[in-house]
């Protein structure tokens, strides 16, 4: 029987997300396998609900205390979106301590939520396509006149950093930057400005399973919104979720090789999820971005793409588990 700490919860406005992604993961797995043990990440404290009330983490060698027994875990599985818990800050913990986990490693993690940086290091893979785009920081001066003649409308303005789709909108025109602009600094000190790709919008799931790189099949995202931000994420009714996605044999042969490349050129680890494009009228390939900590409530997408392939999310979260430790 294997302890396995479940981290949750994290700083950022997905607390709750992450939550029930750690519900939907203690439910799954094999009980006579595993002894789980959730374990809420915030900022003044790490807790476990126990059935006696709420314990601390002792963050020296992460065990917590029940019952006059120190329970030590040997294994982490770290499903907190956006910081510490998707941008290398635990791993780094983690490592230091020797307790195996999930996730892509520190590098990885810091490096992937950072879209630009993620961008630079995917250019090149062959069939991979990325949309022109600016880095913005919020120290620097923005000339919206030099944004509007680098750049071809409609624009994306998003946070560079942030696992979510917080701070995010679509502009059509010069007018429209300045207030975009502030909109995105507000949840992070730096931004992205990139052309808009018209197209079909997808994203597939990536995972090691006994030390085979599987490509789960993709999902495709329709939203009756004009682009997927957090509202059309999470309210119901919104956005409708195709998968597996309707596409040619030969598409999804070709998809498959460009993000097994990804997954390998930024040495990724467990599972992640790529979000792409395919541009309006073509089969050209956009990479959006990669998400190493992936939603895992009962409806996301990697879930629903693990049913698709026939799998046991269970067997799949377990075997995730053994192929790190």
């Amino acid at each position: 029987m294997k302890n396995i700490a479940l981290l949750a919860g994290g700083f950022t406005g997905e607390y709750e997300v992450s939550v029930n992604s750690a519900k939907n993961i203690a439910a799954s797995l094999d009980a006579s396998k595993y002894k789980v043990y959730t374990i809420y990440v915030n900022r003044d404290r790490w807790i476990h609900d126990a059935a006696h009330g709420v314990v601390d983490v002792d963050k020296n060698d992460f065990s917590i205390t029940l019952d006059g027994e120190k329970i030590k875990f040997d294994f982490a599985f770290i499903t907190i979106h956006g910081t510490p818990g998707e941008d290398g800050k635990i791993q780094g913990y983690l490592d230091m301590l020797g307790i195996p986990y999930n996730t892509c490693d520190a590098t990885t993690s810091a490096i992937t939520m950072n879209k630009a940086y993620t961008k630079t290091i995917v250019n090149g893979i062959h069939g991979l396509h990325t949309a022109h785009s600016m880095r913005l920081f919020e120290k620097d001066m923005h000339d919206v006149a030099i944004i509007a003649a680098t750049l071809k409308f409609p624009l994306f303005i998003k946070p560079n950093n942030g696992g979510s789709s917080v701070g995010m909108s679509k502009v059509y025109n010069v007018a429209g930057l300045p207030d975009a602009l502030r909109k995105a600094f507000h949840e992070d000190e730096q931004i992205l400005v990139e052309e808009f790709i018209k197209g079909r919008e997808f994203s597939i799931g990536i995972a090691r399973l006994n030390g085979k790189i599987t490509v789960l099949p993709a999902t495709e995202i329709l939203t009756t919104k004009d682009f997927f931000d957090y509202e059309a994420k999470y309210t119901s009714g919104v956005t409708k979720e195709v998968t597996p996605a309707d596409l040619p044999a030969a598409q999804v042969e070709l998809i498959a090789d460009i993000v097994t490349e990804v997954y390998i050129r930024l040495n990724c680890k467990g599972m992640v999820r790529v979000d792409f494009i395919l541009l309006e009228g073509s089969n050209d390939f956009y990479f959006i971005e990669i998400n190493t900590t992936p939603g895992q409530s009962a409806n996301s997408l990697i879930p629903q793409q693990v049913r698709a392939a026939g799998m046991d999310l269970g067997e799949f979260y377990g075997t995730l588990i053994e192929g790190a430790i």
